[in-house]
């Protein structure tokens, strides 16, 4: 089964996955907010998702951002929809900005490093990674 990792934006959201082993995340794509849940919906009736982990959004002083609020509604929604499927929060300081640098660091044309929907894709792959990393260290 798939990890599903969500960096929910008021416009956009980025989406990232899992291999079924769950070793290497992936960026999957980028959607409209608005679309979210049935682009979701869709993909649970193609794929097994044992998890998702969705970026909370935090201030450097540790104070939930003001979308946190957007992102609770959406969290209660989800548990409506996917019961049986498993919900987390996982900080995702820091992620819009590592991932303006991976595209730096791949080479991504200046022009192409304008995209936000593959900033916000690349976001999501990195909230995922950690989230496995994380999660792999504290299984040892």
């Amino acid at each position: 089964m798939r990890l599903l990792a969500i960096d929910y934006g008021k416009i956009r959201t980025g989406i990232a996955v899992s291999d079924s082993l769950q070793l290497i995340a992936n960026g999957l794509t980028t959607v409209d907010t608005a679309t979210l849940l049935p682009f979701l919906k869709d993909y649970f009736l193609k794929e097994k998702v044992e998890k998702i982990i969705i970026g909370n959004p935090k201030h450097l002083n540790n104070e939930p951002a003001e979308i946190f609020a957007e992102i609770e509604k959406f969290i209660t929604v989800l548990e409506n929809e996917f019961p049986e499927t498993k919900i987390e929060l996982f900080d995702e300081r820091f992620t819009s900005k590592l991932a303006f640098k991976t595209m730096i660091d791949s080479g991504i044309s200046k022009e192409k490093r304008k995209n936000k929907a593959l900033i916000d894709k690349i976001s999501a792959t990195i909230i995922l990674q950690d989230y496995m990393e994380q999660s792999f260290l504290a299984r040892r």
